[in-house]
């Protein structure tokens, strides 16, 4: 699984569409669609608020691990 399946996922695990995401991250559903299609790089900045949202670690987004919880 690539890591944007994960974000896709994860917007599904939390009973989000597209479009709340999108207006949760200040842009357009279309641009957030290619996010998760894979067909744009996601920058650091969208990835940390996508962690913000999800409560995760950006390292579980990218699949540097598979443990979904943060460690404090």
């Amino acid at each position: 699984m690539s890591y944007y399946r994960r974000i896709h996922d994860l917007r599904e695990d939390h009973d989000l569409t597209q479009q709340q995401v999108a207006d949760y991250l200040g842009m357009k559903q279309p641009q957030y669609n290619r996010y998760e299609k894979g067909t744009r790089d996601i920058p650091t900045d969208i990835l940390i608020a996508l962690s913000n949202l999800y409560h995760t670690s950006v390292d579980y987004m990218l699949e540097l691990t598979d443990n979904p919880i943060i460690n404090k």
